[in-house]
């Protein structure tokens, strides 16, 4: 047996009892994917006393940057709902759309409030305000709630800084505000296809809505920040990291002016600069002391722990495939068979969404094994593929996927009436961006 066949068999072996750690004995994916990374240098010839420290080096160069991004999102995100922000933008573009838009409106609001936050935040913070808008509009609550989690899904997958899109913006060596800028492109008609467009087909055939006792999302005794206010804070690390993209038509490269562009448009400073202008513009300018906001600062980090991690460890376990030469044996085959680096990243990663139901995993596990095919075709753009791999990432979301049950328990939905809506609207966004990856790929 070839050596090359027998690292594929390896890694595939590795990837299946990663599955069946995760999915049937239920063991938590850090653990999991510790416990498979290290077996996984073992079993393609690894020296023992290297193996920790080859794996200590591919976390840790995840983690530096990753971490960072994380707390830093996580703190803007919580000075947002706890200012009523949120709730601002919410009504704010509701009431510009109109009622018979609402379902627009929802998904308007979840690509924009889904920019700091992860997917589970930005859904329970918007369900209240979907229930709310539901009754009084008189429609079915996923009428608005579908194109609300689609919107949060396109941006959850596919534009940084959220952790999985940042680390494989680094794995591929993506340029990062160009890949916020083709994530819109992509991301936006992807979500008006399987959001609004999508919830109008199959909402009629979705069981009647029971009487929902979700509290209402309006409270008359609280004072909400301005909408431009909210908007430009929540939009300032965006347009920064747009900025450090362009940096050199706007300043000879090389010069002070370049560098300094460069250094403010990069993820963490961008972020950063967005968590100092949040403290004043939703904080202490309407009132919040320092201790309170350093309270917010302080609980909304610990939860962040386990998703930090996992991005972690899957790199560290994309690290033992590339230096385990399964990564190499999978760039072989890929090039006898001539398969789009695209499309097999897109591959990859929808294999592990399907089988582990995280879409962090999935696109770590797929970022670590694609890069290095990747780095031996540099006529894909590496931005593309950031946004294949996250499409590919939330494709199918079933029984073993978290945000599956979020959607079928706050709508009151059967399994089956979930699958034929939350389900297909997952795989519609998976399909139809990676159709425009790939159509984007012929232009750029």
């Amino acid at each position: 047996m070839a050596s090359g066949t027998l690292l594929l068999i390896e890694g595939a072996a590795a990837i299946a009892i990663l599955i069946v750690l995760i999915v049937r004995v239920r063991l938590s994916p850090f653990i999991a994917l510790v416990l498979v990374s290290l077996g996984l240098a073992l079993a393609t010839g690894f020296p023992p006393a290297s193996i920790v420290k080859a794996f200590e080096a591919g976390v840790g160069g995840a983690l530096g940057h990753i971490a960072l991004v994380v707390g830093l999102g996580t703190i803007l995100g919580k000075m947002m709902i706890e200012s009523g922000g949120a709730d601002r933008v919410a009504q704010t573009v509701i009431g510009f759309f109109g009622a018979r838009r609402a379902d627009w409106a929802m998904m308007t609001v979840a690509l924009i409030v889904g920019l700091p936050v992860f997917f589970e935040v930005g859904f329970v913070l918007l369900v209240p305000i979907v229930f709310a808008v539901a009754a009084r509009v008189g429609q079915h609550p996923m009428r608005l709630g579908l194109p609300m989690a689609a919107g949060l899904s396109v941006v959850h997958a596919m534009v940084p800084p959220h952790p999985a899109a940042m680390l494989a913006t680094q794995s591929f060596g993506a340029d990062v505000g160009l890949t916020v800028l083709f994530a819109l492109i992509v991301g936006v008609p992807t979500a008006a296809i399987a959001g609004p467009l999508y919830a109008r087909l199959i909402v009629p055939r979705l069981a009647p809505a029971a009487p929902s006792a979700t509290p209402a999302a309006e409270r008359p005794d609280r004072v909400l920040p301005g909408f431009g206010i909210t908007v430009a804070t929540l939009l300032l690390p965006v347009a920064l990291m747009l900025l450090g993209s362009v940096g050199t038509t706007i300043a000879a490269p090389g010069s002070t002016a370049d560098q300094i562009i460069r250094f403010v448009g990069t993820p963490v400073v961008a972020l950063l600069a967005a968590v100092l202008a949040s403290y004043w513009t939703l904080g202490l300018a309407r009132g919040l002391t320092m201790e309170t906001i350093q309270r917010y600062t302080n609980d909304c980090l610990a939860p962040t722990a386990l998703i930090t991690l996992v991005v972690g460890v899957g790199a560290g376990f994309g690290r033992m495939l590339t230096d385990g030469g399964v990564s190499g044996a999978l760039v072989a085959l890929a090039a006898q068979w001539h398969v789009p680096v695209l499309v097999l990243a897109w591959s990859i990663a929808a294999l592990m969404r399907v089988a582990t139901g995280s879409a962090t995993v999935a696109m770590a596990t797929a970022a670590g094994i694609v890069a290095p095919l990747a780095a031996a075709q540099p006529a894909v753009r590496p931005e593309l593929l950031v946004l294949a791999t996250g499409a590919g990432s939330v494709v199918l979301s079933h029984v073993n996927d978290g945000g599956f049950w979020l959607v079928k328990e706050y709508f009151g939905l059967s399994v089956a009436d979930t699958l034929r809506s939350w389900s297909i609207c997952e795989t519609l966004i998976s399909v139809i961006a990676l159709l425009l990856v790939l159509s984007l790929s012929l232009i750029v």
